[in-house]
């Protein structure tokens, strides 16, 4: 039974993740090192080529951040923000434990949880989609915002992340 309560939740919910999305997105393009220093990261990485995934990842953090904030498409939106975070997960977070202060999952985790969290509990009447009729909530969203981000990520690591082996790899015994 859905609630006023329920609809708000999915208001902050969409209100706090969106934003964080869009914020990210923009950093990628107009920080510090903008798109150049992006793609220099992404090339250190091992995402190939790199000025693509520099290009793809801000694009698709905007347009992911601004759907979930306005509440639309769901769950596409939170399927995007779930294969966001399974790449960064995967290639910059990874071996560096849980805390985001040491570089660990923490952030990717939360990120992700909370969309596949939205895609269940759906953007709400305060959306567009509500405006538009267009609910789509549930375990079955869930599941496919998680399912399909996750092998969408799975996708593109496979086809296009190639990390530099470390020292430790490079040393044979002889």
């Amino acid at each position: 039974m859905r609630t006023e309560g329920h609809d708000a939740a999915a208001l902050v919910l969409r209100a706090t993740l969106g934003p964080v999305l869009v914020a990210h997105g923009w950093n990628k393009i107009a920080g510090p090192g903008g798109l150049k220093g992006t793609t220099g990261w992404f090339e250190a990485l091992g995402l190939r080529p790199a000025a693509v995934h520099a290009r793809t990842a801000a694009g698709t953090e905007l347009a992911a951040g601004v759907g979930i904030a306005l509440g639309v498409a769901g769950p596409l939106p939170a399927a995007a923000a779930v294969g966001l975070m399974t790449v960064a997960a995967r290639t910059d977070h990874r071996g560096k434990g849980f805390f985001v202060f040491k570089g660990g999952w923490e952030y990717t985790g939360v990120v992700g949880g909370a969309a596949v969290a939205l895609a269940g509990l759906g953007n709400g009447r305060y959306s567009l989609d509500g405006l538009l009729r267009r609910q789509r909530a549930g375990v079955g969203q869930a599941l496919l915002a998680a399912g399909l981000g996750t092998a969408s990520a799975a996708a593109l690591l496979a086809a296009c992340y190639r990390p530099r082996p470390t020292a430790d790899e490079t040393q044979t015994d002889h």
